[in-house]
Order: structure tokens, then C-alpha cells, then sequence
């Protein structure tokens, strides 16, 4: 039987939980998750265990990423 990917997921946040840090990072507020892994039972014990004694860095503005990107793409072209 093949795995979804929202219970992998969850998997790997309930082996992890309260054992160590983990560092999640996405572009999606919560409240759109349940759209993205499709289950709202599964989402919400995810949150649940992804919030529990947790810091919410949010982060506005461009992506590090595509900065990055840029930055390399305009140095190669030069």
C-alpha cells in the first residue's frame, strides 16, 4: 500500500517530536494546508504537533532564494 505524502510527513514530525529541533519552512499560512494534504484530520494533528512548543518566524517581503539566484545569474553573465 503506497504512503500519501501528508502521512510521511507526519510520520517523520511524530518520531521527531519533542526529541529534537526541526526547521520547517513554506510559503502557505495554515489555514491552507488542509487544501495541500487533503485530510483535515491529518492536518490538524500535524499542526498540533508542529506548534506545541514551537517559534513562528514570519518572514515578509522576496525569497532568500530568489535574491540568491539573481545575485549568481547576474555575476555569470558579467
Amino acid at each position: 500500500m503506497q504512503t500519501c505524502p501528508a502521512e510521511l510527513l507526519f510520520e517523520l514530525i511524530s518520531q521527531r517530536y519533542e526529541c529534537g529541533s526541526t526547521l520547517i519552512t513554506g510559503n502557505l499560512p495554515f489555514e491552507e494546508w488542509t487544501e495541500t494534504f487533503g485530510s483535515e484530520h491529518l492536518t490538524g494533528a500535524l499542526l498540533d504537533r508542529l506548534t506545541h512548543q514551537v517559534n513562528i518566524l514570519k518572514r515578509n517581503g522576496e525569497s532568500c532564494r530568489l535574491n540568491q539566484s539573481r545575485s549568481r545569474h547576474g555575476k555569470a553573465n558579467k
